[in-house]
């Protein structure tokens, strides 16, 4: 009774490992089931982090609001600069519905030359989630949540996002190699589909096979598509392309198993993640210091 009315202390209890929920010891600094430290670890800040999106693919909707709401701040910006073109006819006028003022899209962080985009890295970043028109974000985050939670899937969301990051660098490194000014999340896309071909090859079954020629077709229209129209940027797909090829042979098309391999997707993730956030300070301190 002495212990009930707090004569005596009890003894530590338990806790659970905050990044794979297993019980371990008081005293317990790893997780004997994940390895992940329990002082503090990036799986665990992960996993808080998921928890503020309570859906099945987070990193996809993460992209998909990024991508709205710099699309939403730069038409307010064109609004405010009396930029904003009215609608045209036909075709083409519906496809520059809500487009950009390019001094905004500059401004934001449009992909551009080659020795401008080194001297402003941030810029291979940010030109991922701008986007030129309102057909061209409607267009592309269709694309996205169509193929975007089967790669998150097929990963995991740390593994994603870095893949979708460095997919679209690597399509706007090739396309500021042959001076294109650009914006659109469509070099990380077909990085996507990139990934997904990676993944079919080699592999014989009927799904597979499936799959491949399904993927090859995408590409086909794709590149038609950029042949027939002006303002496509071919080069940035085929870099994002190449990009997400050589990802999806590198990385084992799973999601991370192991403790050490979750540490290394969630080290991964969070870079891609920093360099997102760390583009966004140096563009907003930019854009507050020249008063736009």
């Amino acid at each position: 009774m002495s212990g009930f009315f707090g004569g005596e202390r009890s003894g530590p209890r338990p806790k659970l490992c905050p990044a794979c929920r297993t019980l371990v010891g008081a005293s317990a600094t790893r997780c004997h089931q994940c390895g992940a430290s329990l002082t503090f670890s990036l799986a665990a800040a992960s996993r808080s982090l998921e928890r503020l999106i309570p859906t099945t693919s987070p990193a996809t909707y993460a992209i998909l609001t990024l991508s709205c709401l710099l699309y939403g701040l730069s038409l307010l910006w064109t609004i405010r600069l009396g930029e904003l073109q009215g609608l045209g006819g036909g075709f083409f006028g519906l496809m520059g519905l809500g487009a950009i003022d390019g001094n905004v899209a500059q401004q934001l962080g449009a992909s551009s030359r080659l020795a401008t985009n080194l001297h402003e890295p941030w810029r291979f970043v940010m030109a991922i989630f701008l986007h030129g028109s309102l057909m061209h974000i409607i267009f592309n985050m269709w694309v996205l949540m169509d193929i975007g939670p089967t790669i998150e899937e097929m990963y995991g969301s740390a593994r994603y996002v870095f893949i979708y990051v460095v997919a679209g660098i690597g399509g706007y490194a090739l396309s500021s190699f042959f001076g294109r000014f650009s914006v659109g999340g469509s070099g990380a896309l077909v990085g996507l589909i990139g990934v997904l071909l990676a993944v079919t090859m080699g592999r014989q079954t009927a799904a597979m096979q499936m799959l491949r020629g399904q993927l090859i077709r995408w590409l086909i229209y794709i590149a038609v598509w950029g042949l027939l129209f002006s303002g496509i940027d071919n080069w940035a797909h085929l870099g994002g392309l190449a990009t997400g090829f050589a990802l999806g042979k590198m990385m084992i098309d799973r999601p991370p198993a192991t403790g050490e391999e979750r540490s290394r997707a969630y080290v991964l993730g969070w870079a891609a993640g920093c360099a997102v956030a760390a583009s966004l300070v140096v563009v907003a301190v930019r854009v507050l210091r020249g008063g736009g």
